[in-house]
């Protein structure tokens, strides 16, 4: 009993860490039945190939990932049918060779469009199907690039349906909850990074962090470029992704010039009068970081900046006195540059912290009233 127990308990963590991904699963299971169901409805050649393949490539995570994939497939086919079904008209092509050199005439621009254009990557995809299916089908190029742009939209059409009505997942939803695993990677690095400039890092360790961020970052834009597609059909009001994406941003750079310069630690004499104060502000820093990935979470109000406002001007009181005291004039130009470095990232850090707690009160106020305190 106890086993079974047991085994269930695993069972039911395993399905709640890959929730979003089991509802993935099956939303792209149902759409490819739905798609096909509707090819056999209207007995639409091959199977209804093409529109179950459509409706299964265009298929996100999101309901904004699976407009925009559809908008970019229905741009690409649409684009590479009408040319293929021009070219095949105007250019008989009733000979081996003669197809060949049409089927050159037709790759070729398309291919170039493609690699100008991500819009247009289908569209060689879609040239060919229109120029060599056509004949084994008895269709003319023009009424087989009419019916590949009429499959494709209605496997679209059966994607996006699909991701709003069976458990629909929302590229914002997505969203916060990568930004909120961004904001709490800030607070776990920061701390770190601050007390390399009193202490040895590895570079590599460092290095390896700065690509997770980075990576991380750049997943989340993915994403809110999703969810600006959901809000331009107004499938929800939720805030403008874009602010929280740019804040992001900046708080990467920042991290990205602090790891930098904290490579080195600093001289015993300076290290050892800024240490307390780094230290302080690292924890008030990281204490902020937390409370607004848990204000996001929860879309609720985020947490004040007055612990971070004194422990940075604790920092830069300390700096005023080793400057006074003539401390710093015993360092290097090198050294220098790193106090430099280190001030202005910092700075640009209590920017880039208003800015985020901006963000996280839209959230809040998107979600209704004042949000949850």
């Amino acid at each position: 009993m106890n086993a079974s127990f047991g085994l269930w308990q695993r069972v039911r963590a395993l399905v709640r860490a890959h929730r979003a991904q089991l509802r993935f699963c099956l939303r792209m299971t149902v759409a490819g039945l739905a798609a096909f169901a509707i090819a056999q409805a209207l007995t639409i050649p091959l199977h209804g190939l093409w529109v179950v393949l459509t409706a299964v490539v265009v298929m996100q995570m999101s309901a904004g990932g699976s407009l925009r994939a559809t908008v970019q497939y229905l741009v690409g086919t649409l684009g590479g049918a009408v040319y293929a079904g021009i070219v095949g008209v105007l250019i008989p092509h009733t000979t081996v060779l003669s197809q060949a050199g049409v089927l050159a005439l037709t790759i070729a621009p398309l291919a170039l469009a493609a690699a100008v254009n991500p819009n247009f990557r289908v569209a060689p995809v879609s040239g060919v199907l229109v120029l060599l299916i056509s004949g084994q089908l008895g269709e003319g190029p023009i009424e087989s690039a009419v019916t590949r742009v009429f499959e494709v939209a209605l496997g679209g059409a059966v994607a996006v349906t699909v991701s709003l009505l069976v458990f629909p997942e929302r590229a914002h939803r997505l969203g916060v909850r990568a930004a909120v695993r961004i904001v709490e990677q800030f607070a776990r690095v920061l701390p770190k990074f601050l007390a390399g400039f009193a202490h040895k890092l590895d570079a590599e360790e460092i290095r390896r962090i700065q690509d997770d961020l980075g990576a991380a970052v750049a997943s989340f834009q993915a994403i809110a470029a999703e969810a600006e597609h959901e809000r331009l059909v107004r499938l929800l009001p939720e805030a403008d992704p874009g602010p929280l994406s740019r804040a992001l941003l900046r708080l990467r750079h920042d991290l990205v010039i602090i790891g930098r310069a904290a490579v080195t630690p600093l001289p015993d004499a300076v290290a050892h009068r800024l240490e307390p104060r780094l230290s302080r502000l690292g924890a008030a820093a990281s204490d902020f970081l937390r409370g607004c990935a848990a204000a996001l979470a929860r879309r609720g109000q985020p947490p004040a900046l007055d612990a971070v406002d004194t422990a940075l001007a604790a920092y830069t009181a300390e700096i005023d006195l080793l400057r006074s005291e003539g401390v710093t004039r015993a360092l290097s130009s090198g050294e220098v540059e790193q106090v430099f470095a280190l001030g202005f990232a910092l700075d640009q850090l209590r920017r880039n912290f208003t800015d985020l707690q901006r963000c996280v009160q839209e959230n809040a106020r998107n979600a209704g009233g004042k949000g949850r305190q």
